[in-house]
């Protein structure tokens, strides 16, 4: 499982060279408008691609009909962004390029070699927070209840405080978006619009609930239509947990050569001293863990 992971993170890193649209999907400004994607023949009514083992009525006018509506709904939700969005998606880029140039060293108990993605998400915290941004790491857990088993998840968040009316604006960045709606044996127009999804999420909460309300009801019907249970791990209210409900946030404060003394009232971590390793790795800034 660790030698799995080493190996997905590797992958990861390997990619941004040159695959900057494919993670960050149509979550850029410049890219085509949903018009224009309609137009350009992906929603053909044309197109059947369902399996064989789909049911019967997989190819009917009413179900490339919902299809459609759902690609075209995900690709409008997709295309409208923020400048503040934009900006931290941009930066978001730029330390996912640093972190790939150096390599990516973990500090885990059971170092996983390649690095992990847990200290992958305190590395792209850390260059963050060194850009100026208020990023931390939270930490969402929740309760078993009739519909939905115990869980919990971690996911990069930044509050910014600057530029608008309505008060702060709450960003999330979650490094594997695209992984959490994935099923292996989801049918082919679902694998499709999964297909549609960036690698990485960097948007407001607002557009990720949208988000989510899409993908969980293209999964019932993806689901409903291969007459196969669908799993309460996929449900929205569950994946609503994951990013949308009660969390724990902890900051990684960097520490500068003359702040030898944590500051009053904070609870720093031992992981204080190297927590990422020498500096001949280029992982050698330290760093305080703050709880929030």
């Amino acid at each position: 499982m660790e030698r799995q992971n080493s190996d997905d993170i590797m992958k990861f890193l390997d990619g941004m060279a040159s695959s900057d649209d494919v993670l960050f999907g149509f979550l850029d400004e410049g890219n085509q408008s949903p018009e224009d994607y309609h137009d350009s023949g992906n929603f053909a009514a044309g197109e059947e691609s369902a399996v064989e083992n789909d049911s019967a009525g997989s190819n009917s006018e009413e179900n490339r009909t919902f299809w459609q509506e759902q690609e075209q709904l995900l690709q409008a939700a997709l295309y409208r962004t923020s400048s503040t969005e934009t900006k931290i998606r941009q930066a978001t880029k730029e330390v996912l390029k640093e972190v790939r140039s150096v390599g990516l060293q973990c500090v885990c108990r059971r170092p996983v070699i390649g690095g992990c993605r847990s200290c992958l998400r305190v590395e792209v915290s850390s260059r963050l927070l060194e850009a100026g941004y208020d990023c931390v790491i939270s930490k969402s857990k929740w309760r078993s209840s009739h519909e939905i088993p115990a869980g919990e998840h971690e996911y990069l968040e930044i509050v910014d405080k600057s530029g608008s009316k309505k008060g702060e604006i709450r960003v999330v960045i979650e490094l594997s978006f695209r992984a959490e709606f994935e099923m292996s044996r989801g049918s082919e127009e679902y694998k499709r619009l999964i297909g549609i999804l960036p690698e990485i999420y960097v948007g407001k909460t607002e557009r990720l609930r949208s988000l989510i309300k899409i993908l969980c009801t293209a999964a019932k019907k993806c689901m409903k239509d291969k007459k196969m249970h669908m799993g309460p791990w996929r449900k929205h209210k569950y994946m609503q947990a994951k990013w949308l409900g009660t969390c724990e946030r902890k900051s990684l404060t960097p520490v500068s050569e003359t702040e030898t003394e944590p500051k009053a009232n904070q609870r720093v971590s031992m992981l204080k001293n190297g927590l990422f390793g020498s500096s001949s790795t280029g992982m050698g800034r330290p760093a305080a863990v703050a709880v929030v």
